[in-house]
């Protein structure tokens, strides 16, 4: 729905279960309004210092969504690292080329924003064995990452108990530039904010390896879509997948992008998160107009 349709349809409610739909003129014009609950983790539709303003309370459902769009961003980097949605194109043209890829064993791979999708992300790989883990966050994730670390450290045992010498993986926290130029695989789990707004453009991409994938599930506007069309067309990087736009549903010139998967905002769509983040978002608000418990954000 767009703004106005949003504003006029709820325009006299008390509360709201809302989806990612901007919210800023429904906030701004109503007299009413005490609760927005989101269903979801992303509140870069919802203008929380209005809401502070105007006394308006904010929750959302940050832990059901983590399971699901933490596994289509790991099958994503697959698909993407080893050509996968590339060969079905093919024999649907009728051609046969048997593409050859990369592995996530033996890779690095990168993990832009550490939190609860972030973490989950990064839990999920160590079992593929990748060479090593690089996270880039604002915050100081030394704790999580020696946790992980010692979790590689276990899996490398089993390896040895099984006969395997596989090399344990190594997870370490690094600056945005060193993420850039030193993964195989890049994935985005940051949230859209004024400074994150076209975070990786030309430029950022530009120091990527040239058989490098990106992959964002996060939100659109984080990815400049038209400096990421260049730079598919120019072939600077292998590859990349998209779950997410700046306007949705997409019809953009990404459509035409051979080495680009494109997925329609459903890194939350599996039937049990769906259920999860539903329920939880009207126990939100009915713990807030009945005094019990709730996910606050503002």
């Amino acid at each position: 729905m767009k703004p106005n349709e949003v504003a006029e349809a709820a325009g006299s409610f008390d509360a709201l279960i809302a989806g990612t739909e901007d919210l800023t003129l429904l906030v701004e014009e109503s007299k009413s309004l005490k609760l927005i609950s989101r269903v979801g983790v992303g509140l870069d539709s919802v203008p929380l210092e209005l809401c502070k303003e105007k006394g308006i309370s904010v929750a959302y459902t940050p832990d059901a969504v983590s399971p699901a769009v933490s596994e289509l961003a790991v099958s994503l980097i697959v698909d993407a690292m080893r050509k996968v949605t590339y060969a079905d194109r093919e024999i649907r043209k009728g051609e046969w080329t048997r593409p050859y890829g990369e592995r996530i064993g033996g890779s690095t791979i990168g993990i832009l924003g550490f939190g609860r999708i972030g973490k989950r992300v990064a839990s999920h790989l160590l079992g593929y064995l990748p060479k090593e883990i690089l996270v880039c966050d604002l915050m100081d994730q030394t704790e999580v990452i020696h946790q992980l670390n010692q979790v590689s450290s276990s899996i490398h045992k089993l390896n040895l108990s099984l006969g395997k010498n596989w090399n344990p993986t190594e997870i370490r926290q690094v600056e945005l530039e060193v993420l850039l130029k030193s993964s195989d695989a890049i994935t985005i789990h940051v949230p859209l904010t004024e400074a994150n707004k076209n975070l990786i453009d030309y430029r950022t991409m530009s120091l990527m390896k040239p058989n490098a994938v990106l992959i964002n599930t996060a939100r659109g506007g984080i990815v400049n879509e038209k400096d990421l069309y260049r730079v598919l067309e120019e072939n600077l990087i292998s590859a990349a997948a998209m779950d997410v736009f700046e306007e949705e549903p997409y019809k953009g010139p990404l459509v035409g992008s051979e080495n680009l998967i494109l997925t329609q905002h459903m890194g939350s769509c599996s039937n049990d998160c769906r259920e999860d983040m539903e329920r939880e978002a009207a126990e939100n608000l009915i713990g807030f107009f009945c005094g019990g418990k709730w996910e606050k954000v503002v």
